[in-house]
């Protein structure tokens, strides 16, 4: 897990060291205020303007604290400081329960009503690969969502003592409160994260040998359109989403029955690997109709007894740019 808050004092660095300084903690910043906002994008503008606050500040640093504890500080205040949304980021399975594909109606919401996913080349890093398994069990999507629904405060806390591990002594000093109010806030966060939720498939633990031949089928069901075929990869309880629409399904015959009907139109798709939410995600490219094919959405897949448990597919083209991935994929 990531290191303590508390280090020894430093002296002050130079500029251009002190800029190298910050950009050496920007992943975890990023993966810290993913776990606060929800949304990629929000995180990053988060830290680019948790840099700024700092950059403009250097000169009243000095070195009482370590960096690192000083730029989560200031990364907390720039939380806690955005704009309130009059809804908290969810998935579409965290508001209703599941529809029919002959009852489906797709009714739009805007972007900041979802939990949105993350590269993870954004967030993860290390080399201890127990470090890497924690850390990806903490940006799984149903995890992040779990988190909106607490207070942003209770949420800070349970995310840095719970997550990151700090002392309750560092987390107070941080927000500027007690210990004993610290140990309070996680209890209550800790109480309402465990509150029944709907029953839907759950994230999977660390891809074993047989996912990658699992994945493999799944790529070659989906781009040769077999879908009686990839049904058979989909576990009983499956669940397949489609933000920013507020429909979801449960099962493979439901799933089956979508893509042969209102998803037909992804036939002859093509599917680019990536990796997202600590789980295996595909860019998803429909025909553009001049032979080559255009961007549509970033699938976010579970896997669980050798079975996929959970489709995320985010239509959003603008996660192309934030996942390192073009536009469009020309013929051939």
């Amino acid at each position: 897990m990531e290191a303590r808050a508390t280090q020894a004092a430093v002296p002050l660095p130079g500029p251009d060291r002190f800029t190298a300084e910050m950009e050496g903690h920007r992943r975890e910043l990023t993966g810290y205020c993913y776990r606060m906002l929800g949304a990629g994008s929000e995180a990053e503008d988060a830290v680019q303007e948790t840099f700024l606050r700092a950059w403009r500040s250097r000169d009243g640093f000095e070195g009482r604290a370590s960096l690192r504890s000083w730029l989560y500080r200031i990364a907390t205040n720039v939380c806690l400081d955005m704009p309130q949304r009059p809804q908290r980021r969810a998935r579409p399975m965290d508001l209703a329960g599941p529809a029919t594909t002959a009852t489906a109606v797709l009714a739009e919401q805007p972007e900041h009503r979802w939990v949105q996913p993350i590269a993870d080349g954004r967030v993860l890093g290390g080399e201890d690969p127990a470090e890497l398994a924690a850390q990806r069990e903490t940006i799984r999507l149903a995890f992040i969502a779990a988190l909106q629904r607490l207070p942003a405060r209770q949420r800070a806390v349970l995310i840095l003592r719970d997550v990151l591990h700090w002392q309750a002594s560092e987390v107070a000093d941080l927000l500027g409160c007690t210990a004993a109010s610290v140990n309070s806030a996680l209890q209550r966060a800790r109480a309402t994260l465990h509150e029944p939720r709907p029953e839907v498939a759950g994230d999977e633990p660390d891809l074993d040998p047989d996912a990658a031949a699992l994945l493999a089928q799944y790529v070659s069901a989906f781009t040769s359109y077999d879908i009686d075929r990839l049904v058979t990869l989909l576990r009983d309880d499956v669940t397949f989403s489609m933000p920013p629409h507020n429909l979801w399904l449960r099962g493979p015959l439901e799933v089956g029955r979508w893509m042969l009907g209102p998803g037909a139109a992804c036939r002859d798709s093509r599917l680019v690997a990536t990796r997202a939410n600590g789980c295996p995600a595909f860019a998803s490219y429909k025909p553009d109709g001049a032979g080559g094919h255009r961007a549509w959405s970033i699938q976010v897949l579970s896997i669980n007894d050798d079975r996929i448990t959970a489709i995320h597919n985010y239509l959003n083209t603008e996660l192309f740019e934030a996942f390192g991935l073009p536009l469009a994929l020309g013929a051939g």
